[in-house]
């Protein structure tokens, strides 16, 4: 409750009042009820009245985060959500609604951490909420009520390399925690702790990045390739890429179990590489010394990869792709005033994932280059959902899968506010960038395993 004080005629006293308060007044942010302590003189008889008025405003029910056009800090806004998924508070996405908003159905204010993130919120009465329930119920949109705060890994070198990674700055502009695991880690089976691991610029081939050509000669070149060798000596392996196939199994192990994994960039077609070339050799022996095995394509298990098959690995040193899963824009004329991927729409109530996984206040996106950009259509297996292509080619940007008990989601390109990241370019600045629809699709990714599953229409 807070007190009003007023000292001047009735008739004034009470005009005020209604101004302050009008009958349409709608949501009280942050108060329900307003005891209001009136001291109101009737100047004829020198009287002063004391009237004490109580107002029962409609009652705060909680607020809504808009992920449409009227958010002014949809990266931030993530961040918002993980905080109150970290207090146990309920909180629940509204998928195909204004671009997949989040309904917070409690008491909890939480006005220091949204002034801090300079979040758009807007307050709703128990009507404002039931009126949102009502018009889920005629289909409109569908509701997904996000759990817990996820335990997120990211898959990173303890080295710095002269590259950064897109989800890290997102994590860390959002304010979401996170925990940098790699090779030792992984394979002292650290995964279980974890509920999201992301992948990002790593070569589980064991080709040193396919850097060779161009940064033989340089020395963070020379560095990363002595530090991966040690390592893999020291984890008891004789070659990197041995060393990478079994991290890339045990990788695999985790999303079979349950957990989710989210790749960009290179990481998206070299850990399927990995997976399909478990018996063979494919790396040049420039690099590790060791011949390649006779006929390698033709030896490669597509049974065993999470989202690619029929595809040819490139084993020459100086040819910067490592197979033709990869297709870039220039290859096809696109220049990059025209590169842009489309995102596809989905029945929320039949695909929950899928759609909330594409949630956006937009639906046409501007395309980005990476080591691997995008996907040729023909080396995806038919069981992967399409989440974003490049409209009229067989160019795809985004997909998702599920392997055993867990889902993974691979999205082609390196930074989605730098078309062309080169090596030792500076970090993107986000702050510049806050409203990204790129952006976005990774940190849709993060709330995945919080998602609670809803019984799927047949």
């Amino acid at each position: 409750s807070r007190a009003f004080s007023a000292e001047f005629p009735l008739k004034k006293c009470m005009e005020g009042l209604f101004q302050r308060f009008p009958k349409d007044s709608g949501t009280a942010p942050g108060l329900t009820i307003y005891n209001l302590n009136l001291r109101c003189q009737m100047h004829k008889s020198g009287i002063t009245i004391f009237l004490l008025i109580v107002f029962s405003l409609p009652v705060q029910a909680g607020f809504l985060i808009p992920m449409d056009s009227q958010q002014k800090n949809h990266l931030k806004a993530y961040g918002l959500v993980y905080h109150i998924l970290e207090k146990k508070e309920k909180l629940s996405i509204l998928l195909n609604y204004r671009g997949g908003s989040f309904l917070y159905d409690g008491e909890t204010v939480f006005e220091t951490q949204i002034k801090s993130r300079g979040v758009t919120i807007e307050f709703l009465s128990s009507a404002g909420v039931e009126k949102l329930r009502k018009r889920e119920e005629t289909g409109s949109f569908t509701s997904l009520n996000l759990q817990s705060a996820p335990r997120i890994a990211i898959y990173k070198p303890p080295s710095t390399l002269p590259w950064d990674d897109a989800v890290n700055m997102a994590l860390d502009y959002a304010e979401i925690p996170y925990t940098r695991i790699y090779n030792p880690e992984i394979l002292q089976g650290q995964l279980k702790n974890y509920d999201w691991l992301h992948l990002h610029h790593e070569d589980f081939t064991g080709q040193f990045g396919k850097f060779f050509s161009f940064a033989r000669n340089l020395q963070w070149y020379q560095q990363s390739r002595l530090k991966y060798e040690a390592m893999a000596s020291d984890l008891g392996f004789s070659r990197v890429a041995d060393l990478k196939k079994e991290v890339a199994r045990n990788i695999q192990s985790f999303v079979a179990n349950g957990g989710f994994l989210f790749a960009m960039c290179s990481s998206t077609d070299t850990i399927d590489i990995a997976l399909a070339a478990q018996n063979i050799d494919i790396v040049d022996p420039s690099l590790d010394r060791s011949p390649v095995t006779p006929d390698f394509n033709s030896k490669l298990d597509f049974s065993r990869t999470f989202a690619f098959q029929n595809f040819e690995v490139f084993t020459d040193p100086f040819v910067y792709e490592y197979s033709n899963i990869d297709i870039n824009p220039q290859s096809t004329g696109i220049l990059e005033n025209e590169d842009v991927f489309a995102l596809f729409e989905f029945d929320a109530e039949i695909d929950p994932i899928p759609s909330l996984l594409t949630q956006n206040h937009v639906r046409v996106i501007k395309g980005f280059l990476g080591q691997t950009t995008a996907f040729v259509r023909d080396k995806i297996k038919p069981r992967i959902t399409i989440l974003g292509e490049t409209p009229g080619t067989n160019r795809i940007k985004y997909i998702y899968g599920s392997y055993e008990k867990g889902f993974f989601s691979f999205y082609g390109g390196h930074d989605p506010e730098d078309y062309q990241h080169l090596v030792g370019d500076a970090p993107t600045n986000l702050d510049l960038h806050r409203n990204s629809p790129g952006y976005r699709l990774i940190l849709n990714n993060i709330f995945l395993p919080a998602a609670q599953n809803k019984k799927l229409k047949t």
